[in-house]
């Protein structure tokens, strides 16, 4: 297969697909070999760049996503005028980051920090698809828990939650010492509220 036939399958599957791809995935649909993958993949977008493209290829962990590039999002919206592109609340700001720095979590956990109920702020970040259920803890009610998705790592132009910035002040996770439980929601609030404001700003 030619350079040019392996790049226009690729950019054709990822056009068609409209959702992230596995990397194992679209090796296998495109017959390309896995190693070979990123160096097309980066070739695209140079060649989307060189033509000042409205489209570019991002990769999502261990997936990639053709998406629209964020300068043009203004006239996105104003085409699509969906409601899932409406600027997230203070409280939708406040439950992601708390979500983000601590996945998987349960709506318990999230209310515990914030100290007020928080299922609707949950169940609308799940429809808008910046986050998602993960399965269910192995305690009595068996509560479901929540992690973010890669519409949130696209959204805050991320290509894994690593890269979330630090939150200040808030000790590793190696330390062994270990808080109070009223101390250590007062501690997990802190650490979300530091965290809502290092997060960039997203609609």
């Amino acid at each position: 297969m030619e350079i040019k036939e392996k790049l226009g399958a690729v950019e054709a599957i990822l056009f068609a697909s409209g959702e992230p791809i596995e990397l194992y995935r679209l090796s296998e649909a495109s017959g390309v070999d896995v190693g070979t993958l990123p160096s097309l993949i980066r070739l695209l977008n140079e060649r989307y760049d060189d033509y000042g493209s409205g489209i570019t290829i991002k990769k999502l962990e261990s997936s990639y996503q053709m998406c629209s590039r964020e300068e043009f999002a203004p006239q996105i919206r104003a085409a699509l005028e969906t409601k899932k592109n409406t600027p997230l609340s203070n409280a939708a700001m406040e439950v992601l980051t708390i979500i983000a720095y601590n996945q998987p979590v349960s709506k318990s956990f999230v209310e515990n920090v914030r100290g007020v109920d928080s299922s609707s702020v949950v169940n609308n970040l799940v429809e808008k698809g910046l986050v998602e259920e993960a399965g269910r803890l192995d305690v009595p009610g068996r509560p479901i828990v929540y992690r973010t998705t890669s519409v949130f790592l696209r959204t805050f132009g991320l290509s894994s939650v690593s890269e979330l910035p630090p939150i200040p002040g808030r000790e590793t996770e190696n330390c062994e010492t270990e808080m109070l439980p009223e101390f250590a929601a007062e501690e997990e609030a802190a650490a979300a509220a530091a965290a809502e404001a290092a997060l960039p700003d997203a609609e």
